[in-house]
């Protein structure tokens, strides 16, 4: 991560553009430097690699509530990993999204929004991302998904228990 990021502390803001960083590695990245977090991460989809790594790092009692938005189209996919996410992420939503974000507020106040080109998979291609630990960042993105989460999707669980039946 050194090669491509500085601390959060030494930069507030930064970008890249590289094939060496994977969205699990930066949520790692920032928990190592804010401690104990609440996480929101947005994305069109996830793969079984992506969850692997959460189920580590929430192993690890440094996320104390993830919220993940996926897009619907891509729910038959979802579907297919539903008992492996339910196990790892207790707040799974389906709704129209393409946006990829990650959202880490820590408990010491800390908060960390992230924009990146990455979907929730392993592709090793060139990706971007944008990083930034301004408040006002954070709050506007932070109130756009609870209100796609409030407003504009279904919960994963009750959608998977409408296609049970």
């Amino acid at each position: 991560m050194s090669d491509v990021v500085k601390p959060l502390a030494e930069c507030p803001s930064q970008a890249y553009l590289s094939n060496a960083v994977q969205v699990a590695d930066l949520l790692e990245w920032i928990l190592e430097q804010v401690g104990t977090a609440k996480v929101w991460q947005t994305s069109f989809s996830i793969s079984e690699e992506f969850l692997r790594r959460l189920y580590f790092i929430e192993k690890s009692g440094r996320v104390k509530e993830f919220h993940l938005v996926l897009d619907h189209k891509a729910t038959n996919k979802t579907l297919k990993l539903w008992s492996f996410i339910t196990q790892v992420i207790e707040r799974t939503y389906l709704t129209d999204n393409h946006s990829k974000l990650l959202l880490v507020e820590a408990d010491s106040g800390q908060k960390v929004a992230v924009v990146t080109s990455q979907n929730l998979t392993r592709g090793n291609r060139h990706e971007s991302a944008f990083i930034s630990t301004d408040t006002d960042i954070f709050n506007t993105l932070h109130t756009q998904v609870k209100d796609l989460i409030d407003n504009h999707s279904v919960p994963l669980q009750d959608l998977f228990i409408q296609r049970q039946t």
